[in-house]
């Protein structure tokens, strides 16, 4: 498969698409979802799970696709888990907070950086 990355990060910039719906909408064909359906489906983790408080929306957009494509609940944890600490092997963080470096004026990345992270390490996992 080509690579979609940079399909996930212009999602991203337009500014129609959170860091969720950027990377599951990236791969909803591959997921078989509409790609509309896929962006209800992620509405609610724009700035993380809980606004901030919780894990990177880029990687629940990940964890959304790997649910579809498996359709196997140990097949899909054992492929987030990976995806997972990837990530925060380099990033340092997979909460939005810490990666936004709030409350310590320091990020550790960027948005649409982690979007093609998550991306990235999605496309290692899929099929």
């Amino acid at each position: 498969m080509e690579t979609r990355v940079e399909q996930a990060v212009d999602k991203k910039r337009s500014g129609k698409f959170n860091c969720a719906q950027a990377v599951a909408c990236t791969y909803c064909d591959i997921a078989g979802v509409e790609e509309t359906t896929m962006q209800h489906m992620t509405n609610a983790f724009g700035t993380g799970m809980g606004s901030m408080d919780g894990t990177c929306g880029a990687i629940v957009g990940a964890g959304v696709v790997l649910g579809m494509i498996h359709k196997d609940r140990m097949a899909a944890m054992r492929d987030m888990k990976t995806l997972v600490t990837r990530f925060k092997s380099r990033n340092g963080a997979v909460e939005c907070h810490a990666l936004k470096g709030v409350g310590i004026g320091c990020p550790l990345r960027a948005c649409n950086d982690c979007v093609a992270d998550a991306a990235g390490f999605l496309e290692e996992l899929l099929p």
